[in-house]
């Protein structure tokens, strides 16, 4: 028998990676920032897994972070936040061990660690193992109804239906694959390696392949290399070769928070000169440490004769097919031939698309408002732009890069892009709305 019951949030938070953390922290340090503030704004964040993870499949040994550890999920919003790379460190008893590393990137195997370490302290206001499967206005004949969403929930087998004043989507980057590729037990996307890998028997992979130019092919090709010393390792390039990602002083400040108005407030020639001069800051390179690593192996087994590390440039994968264990790669080459390669597993590391919210959405995105290229329409806070019909605010973190930049996607401007969107759900939290209306809400099978 069904149960009266109503749970109304001013934020709902779909998926708890960094971006979703990063607001969570935000909002809790709202209420404790001085004289004169407000309640903290109650919230609430659903994610589809079991427990806190972040990229766990790319998690190699001695891999490091990109970016410095600065840029964590508060430092640059707030300095003295206890949710910062520097608190973990002292929490952890390696503070004076990390500084006298003397460097400022530390392994990814850390970082998730620390961003563990900052989601423990919010078990409280997460529900993992849950999952939002639909958003919709509330019924029409509510003279508030505009002010809210309805959020279908799922745990399990049952589901229930939560209200939200505002509600921040953060499901994360979709993996891509070449068209007409499918994944399985030996067709991999790097966003699955190590539990893939994991599955096999290291004796068994006598040849292997990964494809793809970027940070995360290097890194598999050096890891396939080092792991199987029995094995062929095929890297599988388009282009001629690695290309080094740019992180000199002036080419990164093209991740300072400052550069996000710049591209907001800029014009389609700027925006454009934004995509031309420094897509290599992030995309489809490999820092430089790791190309000149893989350069010498590769070097070293012609001085010794072995050849078991091979690079296919400028080359691409026709079509991959399965015939029981047997997989067979056919390429295209930069001379129009059509070889053909026998691997006993294949990595494509060929990167994500965006975050696109148009199908949990569902009805709900007819009321969001477009530009002439059929793209969302975002404000400067990463709110959706939408028809009056809709007073909830709808925030995107990721699936931006179209209105804010580059760092839409990134982990660079977390801590700042998070504040902002706190400040714009506590700014619209100054009239409180009447509330919606008590429902039955039935906990109901689900197939």
């Amino acid at each position: 028998m069904g149960t009266f019951a109503r749970e109304i949030y001013d934020v709902v938070g779909i998926g708890f990676g960094p971006s979703n953390l990063s607001l969570a922290i935000a909002l809790d340090e709202y209420g404790s920032e001085g004289p004169g503030r407000r309640s903290q704004p109650s919230a609430m964040f659903f994610e589809r897994q079991p427990s806190f993870g972040w990229h766990r499949n790319m998690l190699l040994p001695a891999t490091t972070m990109q970016i410095s550890f600065m840029k964590d999920l508060a430092t640059f919003r707030n300095p003295v936040s206890r949710f910062g790379f520097v608190s973990y460190l002292h929490a952890s008893g390696r503070l004076t061990r990390f500084v006298n590393n003397q460097d400022f990137f530390p392994t990814r195997q850390e970082f998730h660690q620390y961003l563990e370490w900052a989601a423990a302290g919010f078990t409280d206001r997460v529900r993992y193992g849950t999952e939002v499967t639909g958003i919709r206005l509330p019924a029409a004949t509510e003279a508030a109804a505009e002010a809210y969403v309805e959020l279908e929930v799922r745990s399990g087998s049952a589901t229930r239906v939560v209200f939200a004043r505002n509600v921040a989507i953060s499901t994360g980057l979709v993996p891509r694959m070449p068209e007409g590729v499918q994944r399985d037990e030996r067709v991999w996307h790097s966003s699955e390696f190590l539990d893939k890998y994991g599955r096999m028997n290291p004796s068994e992979l006598k040849t292997v392949a990964v494809v793809g130019a970027g940070q995360s092919a290097a890194e598999i090709t050096r890891y396939f290399h080092d792991e199987l010393p029995h094995a062929q390792v095929y890297s599988i390039i388009p282009s001629y070769g690695y290309c080094v990602a740019d992180d000199t002083p002036f080419a990164n400040q093209v991740f300072d928070p400052g550069a996000v108005d710049t591209y907001y407030f800029g014009t389609d020639r700027s925006r454009e000169a934004f995509w031309r001069y420094h897509r290599n800051t992030n995309y489809s390179v490999v820092d430089d440490e790791v190309i000149r690593d893989l350069y010498r192996r590769s070097y070293d087994e012609e001085v010794r004769g072995l050849g078991r590390l091979h690079f296919l440039n400028l080359t691409r994968v026709a079509r991959v097919k399965r015939a029981g264990d047997e997989t067979r790669v056919s390429l295209l080459s930069s001379t129009d031939e059509t070889p053909e390669l026998d691997v006993d597993a294949i990595v494509f590391a060929t990167g994500y698309d965006a975050m696109e919210p148009t199908a949990l959405l569902g009805d709900l995105d007819r009321y969001c408002l477009r530009d002439e290229m059929g793209r969302h329409r975002v404000a400067r806070d990463y709110r959706l732009l939408t028809t009056p019909e809709v007073g909830c605010g709808i925030y995107l973190q990721g699936g931006t890069e179209h209105t804010h930049g580059l760092t839409s996607s990134l982990l660079s401007n977390l801590a700042v892009r998070s504040g902002e969107i706190a400040e714009s759900i506590i700014g619209r939290r100054a009239e409180p709305a009447a509330e919606p209306p008590l429902r039955r809400v039935v906990a109901a099978e689900t197939g």
